[in-house]
């Protein structure tokens, strides 16, 4: 057995959906109204907004868990606020532009694939304040890199699945082999191997090799069809406790998994970024967990802190300790989950906070 303490190698809770009033693409949005009630000082002169990546407001994952962030700083600071949708990556320059020309303080762009368009325009107007969720390329005094140490969570989420795996074989799969994305499955499968340490089983991860740093990667975050396939050829592998971390691929494999059961199989999902359960449409009965980044409360957290005139460009950084990340409630699966696995689960979140149990990645965050 490996070392789980090694590293790896290189590579909040989400609110109900809520319809999202989104401006075009590109073009100068409109703010949505101030909150009324109490604010900071200042909070009413105050305008944050945010621009989404190509998979938009309502991928049921980060940029939507974002959005919402961003609308409860609004609700509980009375700041304005005013946002753009991206639909393709050709929209990311003119939508900031238009932030910028539309009076932003603060600026949040949510995904690393904004990372050089956040960069260039915020090295044009150095008056301005950004923000960008998940990426920490940018190294800028008007740049505050909003980054989880989501290892730790997954972490969690393997052992989970390999206590509740029936067939010995549990699975991941990524959009695309990036730190952000391989964090994830990292800590997923050093999870498992640690509840193989501690058990003496031998429950076995499809999708991800930790030590090579590769698996089954199906090359984007747009394809639904790809998550689809993916998680039938998983389920016809044996696994029955599946982690797709892809953003709104992950769709295609709840269609999947809706499908599987409904044949007879029992397979379970373990959703990334939100809480799966109260963020999918359907399918939210087959949702063991979810590998939480509580982006909702970070974003509010930057903007409470620009608000109040302490904003930096030291990163955020999330992690089991300040509720940055999170294993979501097991909720229909609640009943399911013994009582010893529960208490096992709590024990070893608090073994990674004090650091008795090491949980580390080549892709976890670097703090400059």
């Amino acid at each position: 057995m490996r070392n789980i303490s090694r590293k790896t190698g290189m590579a909040a809770a989400m609110l109900g959906i809520s319809a999202l009033v989104l401006t075009a693409c590109g073009a100068a949005p409109e703010a949505a109204p101030s909150a009324s009630g109490s604010a900071p000082t200042g909070a009413s002169d105050f305008t944050g907004c945010i621009v989404s990546d190509s998979g938009g407001f309502d991928d049921r994952s980060f940029n939507q868990s974002s959005y919402e962030g961003l609308m409860q700083a609004k609700t509980d600071l009375g700041i304005n606020v005013k946002q753009a949708e991206s639909k393709a990556e050709t929209d990311f320059g003119p939508n900031l532009n238009a932030m910028v020309k539309g009076g932003c303080d603060l600026t949040v762009t949510v995904g690393f694939l904004l990372s050089d368009e956040t960069k260039k325009v915020a090295a044009a107007n150095p008056d301005k304040h950004f923000a960008i969720v998940d990426d920490n390329a940018i190294d800028a005094k008007n740049v505050k890199p909003i980054i989880y140490d989501t290892a730790q969570a997954s972490f969690l989420a393997g052992y989970l699945a390999a206590g509740m795996t029936e067939t010995g074989k549990v699975a991941t799969y990524g959009g695309l082999n990036i730190p952000t994305v391989s964090i994830f499955m990292d800590g997923y499968a050093d999870g498992v191997a640690y509840y193989n340490e501690k058990k003496s089983t031998d429950v076995k991860v499809l999708g991800w090799d930790v030590d090579k740093q590769n698996g089954t990667i199906i090359g984007g975050f747009d394809d639904q069809g790809k998550g689809k396939n993916t998680t039938i050829t998983f389920a016809n592998e044996g696994a029955d406790v599946i982690m797709p971390v892809a953003g709104p691929v992950g769709l295609g494999t709840m269609d999947a998994v809706k499908e599987l059961n409904a044949s007879g199989k029992n397979i379970k999902v373990i959703w990334v970024d939100a809480d799966g359960f109260e963020a999918l449409a359907s399918g939210n009965e087959f949702v063991l967990s979810s590998v939480m980044k509580e982006m909702g409360k970070s974003v509010e957290d930057v903007v409470k802190s620009d608000v109040e005139g302490n904003f930096d460009s030291t990163p955020y950084v999330g992690t089991l300790e300040n509720g940055g990340v999170a294993l979501a409630p097991f909720h229909d699966f609640d009943s399911k989950v013994s009582d010893e696995l529960k208490a096992e689960l709590e024990t070893l979140k608090a073994d990674i906070i004090s650091g008795a149990v090491k949980v580390e990645s080549d892709s976890s965050p670097k703090t400059k």
